[in-house]
């Protein structure tokens, strides 16, 4: 335990030094990464393992090692770019790699500190650790922009602890920032079940999927997993750098698990006649869509169910938006269910995402096969946002906070599910039905149910701290914004 605590506060320690020079977390983080995994791939290649792994003897570890000053910082330019070309695992590491260490003082300390470790040896959860917590403060980072590839790790071992997913069936996510919902999915079904050898291979070769357009997020995603010990160092990428949108996916998953990104346009940039960049709303003209739109989330939530087997689950994260918007909203809000089980709905309080005011829902719904019936026969709710008042730092959504959801939800057997709201016994309850057709007589057959009664509002004596009231108001006015924006957006 001693040695992981120094090999931690060395990580953290140097990214102080840096952080001096103005090397971010985000710059840091991917030095470390193309560091770590040549130091991985140079242990790999050495018995007892002795595997190629594609890295060439004059782009390897020891030819990094051999080199100090200037000498380093051009050998370390030359090798980031020849490794990004090459196939597989190694090129998606690679791609689009800079170095953003200029001093080669200390680009060859932190070469140093990576080569006095033996990664491969050091236990997939102390990795994994050491680079989580990284990537946590990475997305804490505000000026970066991090925060909007970073789920929330209570949120999501919430979902994948109500989906519960099985061994030797696959899982997806087609906008995977850093790969939160795979890691979680992974730690559960290590957790859950005795695992086999054959169970073992396809859950480090074959169960997981995603998609990630940003070239440097996917390469901090692909390295999450692989310290995980998801996937393989001579193997293929896993995680593909397509917009998931564009087209419909060449397989379909037994689960999806997804955060996709907020923001309601989805957009391309272009280059007018007179050489400007603009930017131009997107619409995908699929086929195998509801609806035809440019709102990125109902887009989403159609590609979603699209990428499912007939016996597929999903568990989504979307906007508030996605419930109460008309036109292709509502249509896409019928379909689903028609189409699914949609059979939960949670209701996420604000202050728990790095984006600022966002207030969002988690969806879960089963594919079925086509019927005549509607599949959705009822809709749970549970608001987690009435009288619930999180913030990032000083009170931030921790798992225990989900825990009576989580007990509502049955994720064992749903169908013995009971409310906990009753108009005599219980009006504070949050957890409550509603069926088919009194959503389907709702306005827009919206989805944006609240029934309990603010009490901030009721009871003065007890309002939230004055932060707690001054995060609120910020979130509320920066949604506003959101919303102003998009509509000036259209008008133009």
């Amino acid at each position: 335990m001693n040695a992981t605590a120094s090999i931690v506060s060395k990580v953290w320690s140097f990214c102080t030094t840096l952080r001096d020079d103005g090397v971010s977390y985000g710059d840091y983080l991917e030095q470390l990464t193309y560091l770590i995994f040549l130091k991985m791939a140079d242990e790999y290649s050495q018995p007892p393992y002795s595997r190629k792994v594609g890295i060439p003897a004059e782009y390897n570890w020891p030819s990094l090692k051999a080199k100090r000053g200037a000498e380093l910082e051009v050998h370390y330019v030359t090798l980031l770019r020849e490794l990004g070309n090459k196939p597989g695992m190694l090129g998606s590491i690679f791609t689009k790699a800079q170095n953003k260490i200029q001093d080669p003082a200390k680009l060859y300390r932190l070469i140093d500190m990576v080569d006095e470790t033996q990664w491969v040896t050091m236990g997939a959860d102390v990795k994994g650790d050491i680079y989580e917590g990284l990537l946590e403060r990475n997305a804490e980072d505000t000026k970066s922009g991090a925060g909007q590839y970073f789920t929330p790790r209570a949120l999501i071992r919430a979902m994948v602890e109500c989906v519960r997913p099985e061994p030797n069936k696959t899982i997806a996510d087609p906008a995977c920032g850093t790969g939160g919902f795979f890691l979680a999915a992974y730690d559960f079904l290590v957790a859950a079940h005795a695992l086999d050898k054959p169970q073992k291979a396809f859950l480090k070769r074959e169960t997981f999927h995603g998609n990630e357009i940003v070239a440097g997020t996917r390469r901090l995603a692909l390295m999450n997993m692989f310290l995980h010990n998801i996937g393989e160092i001579d193997g293929e990428s896993t995680i593909s750098p397509n917009d998931a949108l564009v087209a419909s996916s060449p397989k379909t998953y037994d689960y999806v698990l997804a955060n996709p990104p907020f923001g309601k346009k989805s957009s391309m940039s272009f280059t007018n006649e007179e050489g400007e960049q603009e930017k131009d709303d997107l619409t995908y003209n699929r086929q195998d869509f509801w609806a035809t739109t440019s709102n990125k989330q109902l887009n989403f939530v159609q590609h979603i169910r699209t990428m499912l087997k007939s016996t597929g689950r999903a568990a989504v994260v979307v906007p508030d938006n996605v419930l109460f918007e008309g036109g292709a909203g509502e249509t896409v809000r019928k379909k689903l269910m028609e189409n699914t089980d949609l059979h939960t709905v949670l209701r996420l309080p604000t202050g728990i995402f790095y984006a600022n005011g966002v207030k969002a829902n988690v969806l879960f719904f089963d594919n079925h096969a086509a019927s005549k019936e509607p599949w959705t026969k009822e809709i749970w709710f549970y608001d987690y946002r009435t009288n619930i008042h999180h913030t990032l730092k000083k009170k931030p959504l921790r798992f225990d906070d989900l825990q009576e959801f989580i007990a509502c939800y049955r994720p064992r057997n749903r169908f013995e599910r009971q409310e906990t709201w009753d108009e005599q016994t219980n009006p504070d309850g949050r957890w409550r039905k509603y069926t088919h057709e009194q959503i389907v007589a709702r306005d827009k057959t919206s989805l944006d149910i609240f029934w309990l009664k603010d009490k901030s509002l009721a009871d003065l004596d007890n309002l939230p701290d004055p932060d707690e009231l001054a995060g609120e108001i910020i979130e509320n006015l920066e949604a506003g914004l959101e919303s102003f924006r998009a509509i000036a957006a259209v008008m133009q």
